[in-house]
C-alpha cells in the first residue's frame, strides 16, 4: 500500500484543495497530512499575531474535517524553513511516505524552501508533485502579444477575463471518507510558539464552513451593491473574504464559481464583475512577484525611485501608527486596523498615501507595519498596494498624484460616521466640521482632546514632489524598472 502525504501550508481547507484531491485519487493509498509551523520564519516575515491566531483556530477545525475522512493531520513546529525541510524529510522516513503532494507558494523564500524539499526528498525516492492552487490561472499563463508579462493592470485584467470566458478553472470536490481508515483526529494541535492576539470572531469566524457561508451570503445581494458602496468605510459593503483567501481557507476558484452561479453574466458586466476584478488584482500581483523576484527583496519596481530621499522621523511615524496625525480619516483608519487587524480597502490607499506623500516616510516601513497588524496580511497584495500608493511599482499612481486626506475624508465619509466610530473624542463635532475639527474648535472656543495636523498638506505635497523630481533627474535614474 502506497503512503501519500499532503504538506499543508496556506491551503487550510478540504474543498477545492488540488494537492489534497490528488493525494486521495488512489482509493487504496494511505493518506496523511502534515502542517509544519515555523515561528522564526514568521517573525522574519512580520506575520501579524492576529493572523497566527486565526490560522491556529482554522487548523484545529481542519484537523477535525480531515479526521472525518480518515486522514490524520500531524503537526510539527520548528524555527525556520530550512528546519522545516529536515522535519518533512524525517516525517517521510518515519512514515514510509512514497508520494508528497503540496500546493505552490510564490514568494522567494517559499520557492527556495520547496526546491530544497524536492531535492532532499528525491534523494529518499519520495516522488513530489506540486500544484498551482492559490490562483485562478497559473502564473505566466496570461501574457502580452509579445509573450511578456503585463505591467499595467487594465490590459492584464481584460486578457485575464477573456481567458476565463474561454474556459473556467475547475473546482475539485472534498475527498470522500477513506474506506477502512479509522477516524483519527490525532494529537491536539498545541499553541504556536508565536505571539497571539485575539481577533473578532464575529467578523472573521475561523474555518472553512464560515468562509463558505460568508461567500454564499456576499454573492447573493451584497455583491450587487459593491460597485456603488465599496468606497464607503461606514457601510458594510465589502466581502471580508480576504483573510480566508490569504490563509487558504478559501480558494479563488470557489469565489469565481459561486459568483457565476448567482450572477451568470459576472464576466461580462455589472457590480459582480467589479468585485471579480479584485480577485484579478490578486492574480496580477502574484504574477508580478513570480516574474520579478526582486519584489520579494523590498526593491521598488521603478528603478529611479530608489533615489528618493525618505525622511526618518520617528515622531511622525509613531503618530501615523497610533492614529494621532490630526487628520481624522487617517487616524480612524489606523485605529480600525490596530484594533481589528483589518482595514477597509479605500482607507488602505488613503493611509498609505499619507505616510509616503505627506510624511515622506519610506513605503517599506508602512508595508512592514501593515503586515505586522493585518489579519489578512498577504505579501504580494500588500507589497503591490504599497508600491501603487508610493508610485514606485508597476501600474502605480503617478508620483504627482497625491491624495488630499481631508478631501478624501469628505468624499468617502461625508457625515463622518466612520470617523466618529473610531475617534470618540470627535463625537460632538458637527458633520460640517468633522474633517477639520481643529478649525471648528478654535472658532467656537471648544477644547478637543485631538491633535493638530502634524504636517500641512499643501506644503508636504510640494516637498514630496521636489523629492521625487530630484530622484528622477539623478544620473543613476536612467534605468526605469526592475
Amino acid at each position: 500500500m502506497a503512503t501519500h502525504l499532503v504538506w499543508l501550508r496556506h491551503d487550510l481547507r478540504i474543498n477545492d484543495n488540488l494537492a489534497l484531491h490528488a493525494a486521495c485519487r488512489d482509493a487504496n493509498a494511505r493518506v496523511l497530512a502534515l502542517y509544519i509551523a515555523t515561528p522564526g520564519q514568521w517573525r522574519q516575515h512580520d506575520m501579524a499575531p492576529k493572523q497566527a491566531a486565526f490560522i491556529h483556530q482554522s487548523l484545529k477545525l481542519l484537523q477535525v474535517s480531515l479526521a472525518e475522512r480518515g486522514i490524520p493531520l500531524h503537526y510539527h513546529q520548528c524555527d525556520n524553513f530550512s528546519d522545516s525541510v529536515k522535519a518533512l524529510s524525517d516525517f517521510c522516513q518515519q512514515h514510509d511516505v512514497d508520494y508528497l503532494f503540496y500546493n505552490y507558494q510564490y514568494e522567494i523564500n517559499e520557492r527556495q524552501r520547496d526546491a530544497l524539499a524536492e531535492k532532499t526528498l528525491d534523494a529518499r525516492s519520495v516522488i513530489c508533485q506540486g500544484f498551482d492552487d492559490s490562483l485562478l490561472l497559473p502564473p505566466g499563463s496570461v501574457r502580452t502579444g509579445s509573450n511578456g508579462m503585463y505591467k499595467v493592470f487594465t490590459p492584464f485584467s481584460k486578457a485575464f477575463v477573456r481567458r476565463l470566458q474561454q474556459g473556467l478553472p475547475e473546482c475539485v470536490p472534498a475527498p470522500k471518507p477513506r474506506q477502512g481508515a479509522p477516524l483519527q483526529v490525532g494529537a491536539p494541535i498545541p499553541e504556536f510558539n508565536y505571539p497571539a492576539e485575539t481577533f473578532d470572531a464575529d467578523l472573521f469566524h475561523p474555518g472553512e464552513q464560515a468562509a463558505l457561508q460568508r461567500l454564499r451570503h456576499f454573492s447573493q445581494q451584497p455583491i450587487t451593491r459593491y460597485h456603488s458602496e465599496r468606497d464607503k468605510p461606514a457601510v458594510d459593503s465589502t466581502s471580508r473574504l480576504s483573510v480566508y483567501l490569504a490563509t487558504g481557507v478559501l480558494s479563488p476558484r470557489q469565489c469565481l464559481h459561486r459568483v457565476l452561479r448567482e450572477h451568470p453574466d459576472a464576466l461580462e458586466q455589472g457590480s459582480a464583475l467589479n468585485w471579480l476584478n479584485e480577485l484579478i488584482w490578486r492574480e496580477f500581483y502574484r504574477n508580478l512577484m513570480v516574474a520579478y523576484p526582486a519584489l520579494c527583496k523590498h526593491q521598488p519596481f521603478i528603478h529611479w525611485t530608489k533615489n528618493v530621499r525618505w525622511q526618518k522621523n520617528e515622531t511622525h511615524f509613531n503618530a501615523w501608527k497610533t492614529g494621532k496625525t490630526g487628520y481624522p480619516i487617517v487616524d480612524a483608519a489606523m485605529r480600525q486596523m490596530n484594533q481589528l487587524g483589518w482595514m477597509h480597502n479605500r482607507l488602505r490607499m488613503i493611509t498609505a498615501s499619507f505616510l509616503v506623500k505627506d510624511l515622506l516616510i519610506d513605503w517599506r516601513d508602512g508595508e512592514r507595519y501593515f503586515m505586522q497588524r493585518l489579519i489578512d496580511g498577504d505579501f504580494a497584495a500588500n507589497n503591490g498596494g504599497w508600491q501603487w500608493a508610493a508610485s514606485t511599482g508597476t501600474d502605480a499612481a503617478p508620483y504627482f498624484r497625491i491624495f488630499n486626506p481631508t478631501t478624501q475624508g469628505e468624499r468617502f465619509d461625508k457625515q463622518g460616521d466612520f470617523i466618529r466610530c473610531w475617534l470618540p473624542e470627535l463625537s460632538a463635532v458637527p458633520d460640517s466640521a468633522i474633517h477639520q475639527p481643529q478649525a471648528w474648535a478654535k472658532k467656537n472656543h471648544k477644547r478637543l482632546d485631538y491633535p493638530e495636523p502634524i504636517v500641512e498638506h499643501k506644503l508636504a505635497r510640494i516637498k514630496t514632489l521636489e523629492a521625487f523630481e530630484h530622484a528622477r533627474s539623478a544620473p543613476e535614474a536612467a534605468r526605469e524598472e526592475l
